[in-house]
């Protein structure tokens, strides 16, 4: 396998049993901690809704998912499932995702540090906000980026044109 499909940091005890727990029962209530939701994706395997909290970065207009903990298991049910529902208290977020290339991850790598590099600063390798390209470059075959999208919304506003 490639370094890219084996780079995953585990959560240790206390972000699986109190912090990741906190985030997402505050968020399910309708509090979010820091820009937090709960995204909701269908298992590639076993079709069922699988949940973690998760960070939304608004970057230029657009919206991205960022894996700190590199391809985890969210990260494959996306790629398998293109998309999924995004949950704050009662209000549920239905979108499509399409992953980012590598060589685009630049910007948003950086954009997602500068506002959670205190909460997930240890997961980038001391690569940080401030970081040159080219570092930011190299670390970004081990955190997947998807841009999201409300379901329904055009990509490129091109669809439905004409009608």
């Amino acid at each position: 396998m490639s370094e890219q499909v084996q780079h995953v940091q585990k959560p240790g005890w206390f972000t699986v049993n109190v912090l990741n727990r906190t985030v997402a029962f505050l968020t399910r209530r309708g509090v979010s901690v820091w820009g937090s939701r709960v995204l909701a994706v269908r298992g590639r395997k076993s079709g069922e809704w699988r949940t973690t909290p998760v960070n939304v970065l608004t970057l230029d207009g657009e919206r991205y998912l960022v894996a700190p903990r590199g391809h985890v298991q969210w990260t494959h049910n996306m790629r398998a499932a293109g998309g999924g529902q995004l949950h704050l208290g009662k209000k549920v977020e239905e979108f499509t995702a399409v992953e980012i290339s590598d060589d685009d991850k630049t910007p948003i790598l950086r954009g997602y540090l500068k506002r959670w590099k205190a909460e997930v600063g240890v997961f980038f390798g001391g690569v940080g906000p401030d970081s040159t390209d080219e570092e930011l470059r190299a670390i970004a075959p081990k955190h997947p980026v998807f841009r999201i999208r409300q379901a329904g919304e055009a990509e490129g506003g091109s669809e439905g044109a004409g009608r």
